[in-house]
């Protein structure tokens, strides 16, 4: 599997100093997975993009111009970031080479869509996406919300933008909300999902930028990714917002690991 590591922090506004570590403890926890839950052995054909923390318009340009070339080669590549500004420039990728209708999935703890900088960040990459036409609103679908900003609130339901909140999967369940997300991703051309580690209940994830309680287990998130990987048309995907400095006995890289693990 091809993995394109991205040690990119400053799309985090100054608030994500260390996710630029991401990448490398991930890599370095997968030595402790032997095979996939199916039995596969993963392999990993790795690659980075340089990037200029100090330039993120520069980063960003790189960062296009990688995904480009990788998507081109073959589906099911996998990005490490980084904060979750590199989604955008994924995502601008992932569209110009899959054209034809593409979707989105993500999974976060937020809905990414609080300010309007240029170029995007962090807090802003899905209204930025939605702003430039670069993915229709009605083939976005967002996982595990739990802390919306009014503005977003107001921006998701202008645009008619699918999520599930936490309270959503609680309520209706997680057989449920993964299949109604199957039954609309499905109809996508293409499929990208992206995973902010921010997703999981600081209990299994304590070391990335913003802790939100109530969020999955990383058993639950698993369930998701498996019923997701019996689509054809999932073609990559991120991990995001990993940051070791702030991280418990490797607890938040070990199950970003095991998330890259299980899409090998």
């Amino acid at each position: 599997m091809k993995v394109v590591t991205i040690p990119f922090s400053a799309g985090g506004l100054g608030k994500t100093a260390g996710v630029e570590e991401g990448p490398d403890a991930i890599l370095a926890a997968t030595k402790d997975f032997f095979s996939t839950e199916s039995g596969r052995v993963p392999s990993f054909d790795v690659s980075s993009v340089a990037v200029d923390n100090a330039n993120l318009v520069e980063t960003n340009a790189a960062i296009v111009a990688k995904a480009e070339s990788v998507l081109k080669e073959k589906d099911g590549a996998v990005f490490l970031g980084g904060d979750h500004s590199i989604t955008y420039s994924l995502v601008k990728a992932f569209a110009s080479v899959h054209s034809s209708n593409p979707g989105i999935v993500i999974f976060d703890a937020h809905a990414d869509a609080c300010s309007d900088f240029n170029p995007p960040t962090h807090e802003d990459l899905l209204l930025a996406l939605v702003k430039e036409k670069v993915i229709l609103p009605s083939n976005i679908i967002l996982v595990g919300i739990r802390n919306l900003h009014p503005d977003e609130l107001a921006f998701l339901k202008e645009h008619k933008i699918t999520y599930y909140t936490m309270k959503d999967i609680t309520s209706d369940g997680k057989e449920e909300i993964a299949e109604a997300i199957m039954s609309k991703a499905k109809d996508f051309d293409s499929l990208y999902v992206s995973f902010d580690i921010d997703v999981l209940d600081p209990a299994f994830a304590p070391g990335t930028g913003y802790l939100e309680p109530g969020g999955l287990s990383t058993r639950e998130l698993l369930f998701f990714l498996h019923k997701l990987k019996n689509l054809s048309n999932w073609k990559a995907s991120d991990i995001v917002e990993v940051n070791p400095s702030k991280d418990v006995r490797d607890l938040t890289a070990t199950a970003a690991a095991k998330i890259l693990v299980e899409l090998s």
